[in-house]
């Protein structure tokens, strides 16, 4: 085969210069069948159109499957859509407020939502700040994940599958916690709503100025709490304390966390009336509440009331709280003297408290 033959439209031309980009394009026309003027214009505006879909097509779904064009935060940037997406995964974030105040007061509620493809794939929290004066909005945490401070750098607070708390920092207003709650039936867990929580709770610092440092997301978790047979001698796992079936609440149970900081927490029920119950809670870290009044009347020992309920015990220098609740169950647990001393005793001894009693 000749050179002439070997040679392509699109090779060097002849003293070595190569073809310029008009000259490619033409020949490669020419080898694909394009000869004509109307061909090669059909052909060329057939390949604009055809990059120009390509291009929408990846701006739709960068923008229904991330958060490119999003927000980089919502709730009033109490919420970095960064955590967000880490907690619900990938999705373009946005907000609805709920009443006429602000987050960071904890006088609004808002709801960040993270949206996935073009089918409307919707996963949402609600968020709010909330200040705590007693225990009992925390009673009911017994199957919680509790993670404390003193092993995730200053963060503490409680965790499900469906929700999470997480305290603000130590120098700002005690009894401040913000709560994150998923909607709908997808849980992320309660390891990436604990994060979730405690992003939250450092951007609400931020905003209110107080926190030195942020707090890391935390990186232990306690194991759940779960049912169990009660023993009678040491319920709730507390020797000393001591309930007894009775008829009236027979094969009594109770389900304990399964850690003492921030919170512990116990409730016992009868296995034939599992709505009536009675629940033991110990508040550990004094960020939990609003402090209370140092003239509170006398309980027992070193002990305080509170409030009808609750006491407040020094332990360790910090300000611990103890809280008994009774829904229609005052048969085996009865509220007297004795009960709290034994409570008062038994838990002040299982944290680590010096005698109250």
């Amino acid at each position: 085969m000749s050179d002439m033959e070997q040679r392509s439209p699109l090779d060097e031309k002849p003293g070595g210069r190569p073809p310029g980009l008009g000259e490619r394009l033409d020949a490669a026309l020419t080898a694909r069948g394009f000869t004509t003027r109307g061909l090669r214009v059909r052909a060329v505006v057939t390949a604009v159109v055809s990059v120009a879909v390509a291009a929408g097509v990846g701006v739709f779904l960068t923008d229904n499957l991330t958060n490119t064009f999003g927000p980089d935060s919502v709730c009033e940037g109490a919420v970095s859509a960064d955590a967000l997406n880490d907690a619900l995964g990938p999705g373009t974030v946005s907000e609805q407020k709920f009443g006429d105040g602000h987050l960071r007061s904890g006088t609004a509620i808002c709801m960040a939502t993270v949206s996935y493809g073009m089918f409307g794939n919707n996963r949402s929290v609600t968020v709010e700040l909330r200040k705590n004066s007693s225990l009992s909005v925390l009673a009911d945490d017994t199957e919680a994940r509790l993670f404390a401070a003193s092993a995730n750098g200053g963060a503490a607070g409680a965790a499900f599958d469906h929700r999470a708390w997480a305290l603000l920092p130590g120098d700002c207003d005690s009894g401040l916690r913000v709560t994150v709650r998923s909607s709908g039936g997808d849980r992320p867990g309660a390891r990436k709503l604990a994060g979730l929580s405690v992003s939250t709770a450092n951007r609400i610092a931020m905003q209110r100025r107080c926190g030195s440092s942020p707090m890391p997301a935390p990186h232990e978790l306690s194991e759940a709490g779960k049912e169990r047979d009660l023993s009678p001698s040491a319920t709730c796992g507390l020797p000393g304390l001591t309930v007894s079936a009775t008829p009236q609440a027979p094969g009594l149970r109770e389900t304990v966390t399964t850690a003492t900081d921030p919170l512990w927490a116990c409730r016992i029920h009868s296995s034939a009336d599992p709505r009536s119950s009675a629940t033991f809670t110990i508040g550990t870290d004094p960020r939990l509440l609003t402090p209370s009044t140092p003239d509170g009347e006398p309980g027992f020992g070193r002990a305080r009331w509170v409030e009808p309920g609750e006491m407040v015990a020094t332990c360790q220098g910090r300000p611990t709280y103890f809280r008994m609740d009774w829904s229609d169950f005052r048969d085996p647990v009865p509220d007297s003297d004795e009960t709290w001393k034994q409570f008062l005793t038994a838990g002040g001894r299982a944290i680590g408290c010096e005698p109250i009693v």
